[in-house]
Protein backbone atom coordinates (compact mmCIF):
# COMPACT_ATOMS: atom_id res chain seq x y z
CA UNK A 1 0.00 0.00 0.00
CA UNK A 2 2.34 2.85 1.01
CA UNK A 3 4.26 1.97 -2.55
CA UNK A 4 1.19 1.65 -4.70
CA UNK A 5 -0.84 4.60 -3.40
CA UNK A 6 1.72 7.40 -4.07
CA UNK A 7 2.09 5.40 -7.64
CA UNK A 8 -1.24 5.15 -8.33
CA UNK A 9 -1.44 8.88 -7.56
CA UNK A 10 1.30 10.27 -9.66
CA UNK A 11 0.01 8.27 -12.71
CA UNK A 12 -3.90 9.64 -11.81
CA UNK A 13 -2.07 13.22 -11.90
CA UNK A 14 0.16 12.61 -15.19
CA UNK A 15 -3.41 11.11 -16.84
CA UNK A 16 -5.13 14.64 -15.71
CA UNK A 17 -2.05 16.86 -16.99
CA UNK A 18 -1.97 15.14 -20.10
CA UNK A 19 -5.62 15.01 -20.40
CA UNK A 20 -5.93 19.33 -19.88
CA UNK A 21 -3.07 20.36 -22.16
CA UNK A 22 -4.53 18.07 -24.57
CA UNK A 23 -7.45 20.15 -24.77
CA UNK A 24 -6.14 23.09 -24.11
CA UNK A 25 -4.13 22.20 -27.84
CA UNK A 26 -7.27 21.08 -29.34
CA UNK A 27 -9.88 24.12 -28.53
CA UNK A 28 -7.20 26.98 -29.96
CA UNK A 29 -6.71 24.58 -32.69
CA UNK A 30 -10.63 24.57 -33.81
CA UNK A 31 -12.39 27.09 -35.83
CA UNK A 32 -13.88 29.88 -34.16
CA UNK A 33 -12.48 32.89 -32.78
CA UNK A 34 -12.94 33.71 -28.74
CA UNK A 35 -13.07 37.74 -29.36
CA UNK A 36 -15.91 37.51 -32.16
CA UNK A 37 -17.62 35.48 -29.57
CA UNK A 38 -17.53 37.95 -27.04
CA UNK A 39 -16.94 40.71 -28.93
CA UNK A 40 -20.96 40.52 -31.03
CA UNK A 41 -21.45 40.42 -34.40
CA UNK A 42 -20.66 43.57 -34.83
CA UNK A 43 -17.44 44.29 -33.26
CA UNK A 44 -15.26 46.17 -35.41
CA UNK A 45 -11.31 44.96 -35.71
CA UNK A 46 -10.12 47.33 -33.38
CA UNK A 47 -12.63 46.02 -30.65
CA UNK A 48 -11.67 42.53 -31.48
CA UNK A 49 -8.02 42.94 -31.31
CA UNK A 50 -8.72 45.10 -28.28
CA UNK A 51 -10.32 41.88 -26.71
CA UNK A 52 -7.76 39.90 -28.23
CA UNK A 53 -5.20 41.44 -26.50
CA UNK A 54 -7.36 41.69 -22.79
CA UNK A 55 -7.82 37.77 -22.59
CA UNK A 56 -4.50 37.31 -23.89
CA UNK A 57 -5.21 35.45 -27.06
CA UNK A 58 -2.53 37.72 -29.43
CA UNK A 59 0.27 36.17 -27.61
CA UNK A 60 1.89 33.01 -29.58
CA UNK A 61 0.70 29.79 -28.79
CA UNK A 62 3.64 28.46 -26.86
CA UNK A 63 3.08 31.85 -24.51
CA UNK A 64 -0.11 30.89 -24.02
CA UNK A 65 0.81 27.70 -22.79
CA UNK A 66 3.31 29.33 -20.38
CA UNK A 67 0.56 31.34 -18.54
CA UNK A 68 -2.06 28.45 -18.65
CA UNK A 69 0.49 25.79 -16.97
CA UNK A 70 1.47 29.09 -14.27
CA UNK A 71 -2.20 29.48 -13.39
CA UNK A 72 -2.41 25.60 -13.25
CA UNK A 73 0.45 25.19 -11.06
CA UNK A 74 -1.12 28.33 -9.09
CA UNK A 75 -4.73 26.56 -8.18
CA UNK A 76 -5.93 30.07 -10.48
CA UNK A 77 -7.58 28.35 -13.80
CA UNK A 78 -8.67 32.22 -15.08
CA UNK A 79 -11.29 33.65 -15.91
CA UNK A 80 -15.04 33.25 -17.91
CA UNK A 81 -15.17 35.08 -21.01
CA UNK A 82 -18.62 34.97 -20.74
CA UNK A 83 -19.63 34.68 -16.82
CA UNK A 84 -16.88 37.58 -15.95
CA UNK A 85 -16.25 35.27 -12.77
CA UNK A 86 -13.25 32.82 -11.92
CA UNK A 87 -13.85 29.77 -14.32
CA UNK A 88 -13.33 27.12 -11.25
CA UNK A 89 -16.08 29.18 -9.46
CA UNK A 90 -18.51 28.53 -12.00
CA UNK A 91 -17.86 24.82 -12.82
CA UNK A 92 -17.87 24.19 -8.80
CA UNK A 93 -21.30 25.96 -8.69
CA UNK A 94 -22.91 23.37 -11.29
CA UNK A 95 -20.85 20.86 -9.99
CA UNK A 96 -23.97 19.78 -7.63
CA UNK A 97 -26.36 19.37 -9.91
CA UNK A 98 -24.07 16.68 -12.40
CA UNK A 99 -23.13 14.64 -9.01
CA UNK A 100 -26.30 14.58 -8.16
CA UNK A 101 -27.92 13.04 -11.50
CA UNK A 102 -24.71 10.47 -11.92
CA UNK A 103 -25.58 9.39 -8.11
CA UNK A 104 -29.24 9.03 -8.91
CA UNK A 105 -28.45 7.18 -12.07
CA UNK A 106 -25.69 4.67 -10.90
CA UNK A 107 -27.97 4.18 -7.73
CA UNK A 108 -31.26 3.18 -10.28
CA UNK A 109 -28.98 0.98 -11.86
CA UNK A 110 -27.57 -0.74 -9.69
CA UNK A 111 -30.37 -1.29 -7.81
CA UNK A 112 -32.43 -3.39 -11.05
CA UNK A 113 -28.83 -4.22 -12.92
CA UNK A 114 -27.41 -6.46 -10.55
CA UNK A 115 -30.81 -8.30 -9.38
CA UNK A 116 -31.91 -8.73 -12.97
CA UNK A 117 -28.29 -10.15 -13.99
CA UNK A 118 -28.70 -12.68 -11.43
CA UNK A 119 -32.44 -13.61 -12.58
CA UNK A 120 -30.81 -13.81 -16.09
CA UNK A 121 -28.17 -16.40 -14.78
CA UNK A 122 -30.12 -18.61 -13.44
CA UNK A 123 -31.98 -19.14 -16.28
CA UNK A 124 -29.82 -19.39 -18.88
CA UNK A 125 -30.92 -20.21 -22.47
CA UNK A 126 -34.50 -20.00 -21.43
CA UNK A 127 -37.36 -17.96 -23.18
CA UNK A 128 -38.18 -15.56 -20.54
CA UNK A 129 -33.86 -15.31 -20.17
CA UNK A 130 -34.39 -14.78 -23.92
CA UNK A 131 -36.52 -12.25 -24.19
CA UNK A 132 -35.00 -10.41 -21.20
CA UNK A 133 -31.89 -10.22 -23.06
CA UNK A 134 -33.10 -8.92 -25.95
CA UNK A 135 -34.59 -5.94 -23.67
CA UNK A 136 -31.34 -5.25 -22.84
CA UNK A 137 -29.58 -5.18 -26.10
CA UNK A 138 -32.38 -2.40 -27.27
CA UNK A 139 -32.00 -0.43 -24.16
CA UNK A 140 -27.76 -0.87 -24.86
CA UNK A 141 -29.14 0.44 -28.33
CA UNK A 142 -31.39 3.61 -28.17
CA UNK A 143 -28.85 6.52 -27.65
CA UNK A 144 -29.54 8.78 -24.81
CA UNK A 145 -31.10 11.52 -26.70
CA UNK A 146 -33.57 9.30 -28.18
CA UNK A 147 -34.76 7.85 -24.87
CA UNK A 148 -34.88 11.25 -23.13
CA UNK A 149 -36.95 12.71 -25.92
CA UNK A 150 -39.40 9.50 -25.31
CA UNK A 151 -39.58 9.80 -22.17
CA UNK A 152 -40.14 13.41 -22.11
CA UNK A 153 -43.48 12.85 -24.51
CA UNK A 154 -44.58 10.71 -22.69
CA UNK A 155 -44.68 11.67 -18.85
CA UNK A 156 -44.41 15.33 -19.72
CA UNK A 157 -46.50 15.89 -22.99
CA UNK A 158 -48.69 13.37 -22.81
CA UNK A 159 -49.13 12.65 -19.34
CA UNK A 160 -47.79 15.91 -17.39
CA UNK A 161 -46.46 14.01 -13.99
CA UNK A 162 -43.01 14.90 -14.34
CA UNK A 163 -41.26 18.86 -15.27
CA UNK A 164 -39.83 18.63 -18.63
CA UNK A 165 -36.65 20.74 -17.91
CA UNK A 166 -34.61 21.96 -15.18
CA UNK A 167 -34.04 21.19 -11.32
CA UNK A 168 -36.81 22.93 -9.78
CA UNK A 169 -37.85 20.09 -7.54
CA UNK A 170 -36.64 16.68 -6.56
CA UNK A 171 -39.63 15.31 -9.20
CA UNK A 172 -37.17 16.94 -11.94
CA UNK A 173 -34.73 14.82 -11.62
CA UNK A 174 -36.53 11.26 -12.16
CA UNK A 175 -36.87 11.83 -16.37
CA UNK A 176 -33.01 12.34 -16.51
CA UNK A 177 -32.02 9.87 -14.02
CA UNK A 178 -34.00 7.00 -15.54
CA UNK A 179 -32.56 8.38 -19.38
CA UNK A 180 -29.30 7.47 -17.94
CA UNK A 181 -30.05 4.51 -16.41
CA UNK A 182 -31.47 2.99 -19.01
CA UNK A 183 -28.27 2.32 -21.02
CA UNK A 184 -26.07 1.35 -17.63
CA UNK A 185 -28.71 -1.40 -16.82
CA UNK A 186 -28.38 -2.90 -20.36
CA UNK A 187 -25.00 -3.15 -19.87
CA UNK A 188 -24.14 -3.55 -16.13
CA UNK A 189 -26.75 -6.65 -16.56
CA UNK A 190 -25.67 -8.46 -19.36
CA UNK A 191 -22.29 -8.33 -17.25
CA UNK A 192 -23.51 -9.27 -14.24
CA UNK A 193 -25.26 -12.58 -16.19
CA UNK A 194 -21.95 -13.57 -17.66
CA UNK A 195 -19.88 -13.09 -14.22
CA UNK A 196 -22.22 -14.72 -12.31
CA UNK A 197 -23.44 -17.96 -15.35
CA UNK A 198 -19.62 -18.42 -15.21
CA UNK A 199 -19.24 -18.55 -11.16
CA UNK A 200 -22.98 -21.02 -11.63
CA UNK A 201 -21.17 -23.23 -13.74
CA UNK A 202 -17.36 -23.02 -10.78
CA UNK A 203 -16.70 -26.55 -9.04
CA UNK A 204 -16.62 -25.13 -6.00
CA UNK A 205 -20.55 -23.79 -6.10
CA UNK A 206 -21.02 -27.80 -7.07
CA UNK A 207 -19.32 -29.09 -3.70
CA UNK A 208 -21.13 -26.26 -1.65
CA UNK A 209 -24.23 -27.03 -3.44
CA UNK A 210 -23.45 -31.21 -2.09
CA UNK A 211 -22.68 -30.23 1.62
CA UNK A 212 -26.89 -28.97 1.37
CA UNK A 213 -25.53 -24.92 1.29
CA UNK A 214 -29.05 -23.33 0.22
CA UNK A 215 -29.70 -21.48 -3.05
CA UNK A 216 -29.98 -18.44 -1.96
CA UNK A 217 -26.78 -18.66 0.05
CA UNK A 218 -24.92 -20.15 -2.99
CA UNK A 219 -26.32 -16.85 -5.06
CA UNK A 220 -25.78 -14.18 -2.70
CA UNK A 221 -22.59 -15.21 -0.60
CA UNK A 222 -20.36 -17.07 -2.90
CA UNK A 223 -21.42 -16.65 -6.57
CA UNK A 224 -21.69 -12.85 -5.97
CA UNK A 225 -18.91 -12.81 -4.02
CA UNK A 226 -16.57 -13.70 -6.05
CA UNK A 227 -18.68 -11.47 -8.90
CA UNK A 228 -17.95 -8.66 -6.54
CA UNK A 229 -15.16 -6.94 -8.10
CA UNK A 230 -16.22 -6.60 -11.49
CA UNK A 231 -19.23 -5.83 -10.58
CA UNK A 232 -18.36 -2.87 -8.71
CA UNK A 233 -15.72 -1.95 -11.15
CA UNK A 234 -18.26 -1.63 -13.46
CA UNK A 235 -20.61 0.25 -11.66
CA UNK A 236 -17.81 2.61 -10.67
CA UNK A 237 -16.45 3.35 -14.19
CA UNK A 238 -19.65 4.37 -15.66
CA UNK A 239 -20.03 6.53 -12.56
CA UNK A 240 -16.89 8.30 -13.20
CA UNK A 241 -17.67 8.78 -16.86
CA UNK A 242 -20.38 10.04 -15.97
CA UNK A 243 -19.16 12.96 -13.86
CA UNK A 244 -17.25 13.87 -17.15
CA UNK A 245 -20.57 15.46 -18.22
CA UNK A 246 -23.79 13.41 -19.37
CA UNK A 247 -23.74 16.00 -21.97
CA UNK A 248 -26.70 14.85 -24.49
CA UNK A 249 -29.46 14.14 -21.23
CA UNK A 250 -28.29 17.33 -19.59
CA UNK A 251 -28.97 19.40 -22.73
CA UNK A 252 -32.18 17.15 -23.72
CA UNK A 253 -33.59 18.42 -20.20
CA UNK A 254 -31.92 21.92 -19.47
CA UNK A 255 -29.82 20.18 -16.51
CA UNK A 256 -27.84 22.61 -14.78
CA UNK A 257 -25.06 20.73 -14.48
CA UNK A 258 -21.54 20.70 -15.93
CA UNK A 259 -22.43 18.95 -19.19
CA UNK A 260 -24.72 21.83 -20.47
CA UNK A 261 -22.10 24.22 -18.84
CA UNK A 262 -19.12 22.75 -21.24
CA UNK A 263 -21.39 22.66 -23.97
CA UNK A 264 -22.34 26.46 -23.62
CA UNK A 265 -18.49 27.08 -23.40
CA UNK A 266 -17.90 24.91 -26.19
CA UNK A 267 -20.52 27.69 -28.16
CA UNK A 268 -18.81 30.95 -26.83
CA UNK A 269 -14.73 29.35 -26.65
CA UNK A 270 -14.42 30.35 -23.56
CA UNK A 271 -11.26 28.47 -23.65
CA UNK A 272 -10.49 28.95 -19.59
CA UNK A 273 -14.09 27.49 -18.72
CA UNK A 274 -13.54 24.82 -20.93
CA UNK A 275 -10.51 23.71 -19.57
CA UNK A 276 -11.52 24.09 -15.59
CA UNK A 277 -14.45 21.87 -16.27
CA UNK A 278 -11.88 19.29 -17.79
CA UNK A 279 -9.88 19.55 -15.23
CA UNK A 280 -11.93 19.44 -12.08
CA UNK A 281 -14.10 16.31 -14.13
CA UNK A 282 -11.10 14.87 -14.95
CA UNK A 283 -9.72 15.16 -10.90
CA UNK A 284 -12.75 13.68 -9.95
CA UNK A 285 -12.73 10.75 -12.73
CA UNK A 286 -9.27 9.64 -11.49
CA UNK A 287 -10.57 9.77 -7.67
CA UNK A 288 -13.33 7.81 -7.89
CA UNK A 289 -10.47 5.11 -10.26
CA UNK A 290 -8.38 5.32 -7.04
CA UNK A 291 -11.00 4.19 -5.02
CA UNK A 292 -12.66 1.72 -6.58
CA UNK A 293 -8.93 -0.11 -6.54
CA UNK A 294 -8.37 0.90 -3.14
CA UNK A 295 -11.53 -0.87 -2.35
CA UNK A 296 -10.65 -4.10 -3.76
CA UNK A 297 -8.86 -5.59 -0.93
CA UNK A 298 -12.27 -5.12 1.02
CA UNK A 299 -14.51 -7.04 -1.81
CA UNK A 300 -12.24 -9.81 -1.85
CA UNK A 301 -9.44 -10.26 0.91
CA UNK A 302 -7.48 -12.50 -1.94
CA UNK A 303 -6.64 -9.13 -3.99
CA UNK A 304 -2.96 -7.26 -2.58
CA UNK A 305 -2.76 -3.69 -3.93
CA UNK A 306 0.22 -3.80 -6.29
CA UNK A 307 0.13 -7.71 -6.72
CA UNK A 308 -1.32 -10.00 -8.83
CA UNK A 309 -4.19 -11.88 -6.35
CA UNK A 310 -4.09 -15.11 -5.14
CA UNK A 311 -6.47 -17.91 -5.96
Amino acid sequence: MLTYLPKRIGQGLLTVFLTVSTVFLLIRMAPGDPAAAYAGPLATNEQLAAVREQFGLDRPLLAQYWVFLQQLFTGNLGESYSFQAPAAQVVLERLPYTLTLATAAIVLAAVIAIPLGVWMARRTDTGRELGVNMLTITGQSMPDFWTGIMLLTGFSVLLPIFPSSGFATWSGLALPAITIAILQVALVSRMVRREMTTNFAAPYLTVARSRGVSEGLLTWRYAMGNAAIPVFTALGTRFAAMLNGVVVVEVVFAWPGVGSLIVRALETRDYPLIQAAVLITALLAVGVQLLIDLAYPLLDPRVRLGKAATA
